[in-house]
């Protein structure tokens, strides 16, 4: 007997004509649709189905277009991104930026520029055996930007070791904090378009760091945290790493059924707030 149920295909497809109308609703449905066929594989049309929820989602400036005008508005005299993969975020760096890499398998598609420099190292590795400041040029971090593993325990190692290295004007960025769909958001991989559970990081922010400002940007493809008001001094986090970890990954992703924006702090993805937010009070 031949099957009567739509194929991921067929609901992409539908998904699509019903977008072009303006029933985004509808067009949300039937890519979670999609996302639940049976099929054996994830398929590109399941990619499909998760592009389309974050373009949904997060109408407006991707995150490389909002992390572009950051750099342009802060004009950050050093720079410091760990997980560079093949260099995307890292190119839209201004040239004068003193810009350190931090990736063990980098896969750049441009030459860097003489005042940028990449290590093929874990972040773990980078922070534990090399000199950050003076990496720096003896300079603090003006803008981060954590990108590395999408598990949370490496997150939360990279934010308190990039808050060692940080002022209260530091603006410190982070990848993957919005979760689409809980396949997306697995702490394994088990598709292409992954953010693993990152989100959890915004949460242990909020809670045992009330002192941080953190919002996340409502922006494509799983929001762009934003935390301020760093303190170097501060050792919450290191000091209690194994009871957070122990506590927030026992959480399942319904925690954030029908609260999801007020949980993450979601901001509006309009520039002009967004400027009012990273404002550091006096820089250029």
């Amino acid at each position: 007997m031949v099957s009567t149920q739509p194929t991921a295909r067929r609901l992409i497809n539908l998904a699509l004509i019903q977008r072009v109308l303006g029933r985004r609703d509808h067009a949300a449905e039937l890519c979670y649709a999609a996302l639940r066929t049976p099929d054996k594989h994830y398929s590109m049309a399941h990619l499909r189905a998760h592009e389309m929820l974050a373009q949904l989602e997060f109408p407006g400036e991707d995150y490389l277009q909002i992390m572009a005008r950051m750099h342009q508005h802060l004009r950050p005299d050093t720079y410091l991104e760990i997980g560079i993969d093949k260099g995307h975020s890292f190119d839209i760096v201004r040239p004068e930026t003193l810009a350190v890499g931090i990736d063990p398998n980098p896969q750049l598609q441009k030459p860097l520029g003489p005042n940028h420099r990449v290590f093929a190292q874990t972040s773990d590795d980078f922070f534990d055996q090399n000199d950050v400041l003076a990496e720096l040029g003896g300079k603090t971090i003006d803008l981060a930007f954590i990108d590395g593993m999408h598990q949370v325990e490496f997150a939360l190692r990279d934010f308190i070791n990039v808050e060692k290295y940080s002022t209260p004007d530091t603006t410190v960025l982070i990848h993957d904090v919005y979760p689409i769909d809980p396949t997306s958001a697995a702490r394994e991989r088990s598709s292409r378009f992954w953010s693993g559970d990152i989100w959890r990081l915004i949460l242990m922010l909020k809670k045992y760091r009330p002192d941080l400002s953190v919002n996340v940007i409502g922006t494509r493809p799983t929001g762009l945290g934003i935390v301020q008001n760093l303190d170097p001094q501060s050792r919450v986090l290191s000091d209690n790493i194994d009871e957070i970890l122990e506590e927030f990954l026992a959480l399942d992703i319904s925690v954030l059924d029908g609260r999801k924006d007020e949980m993450l702090n979601r901001f509006t993805n309009d520039w002009a707030s967004i400027a009012r937010l990273i404002d550091t009070r006096g820089r250029v």
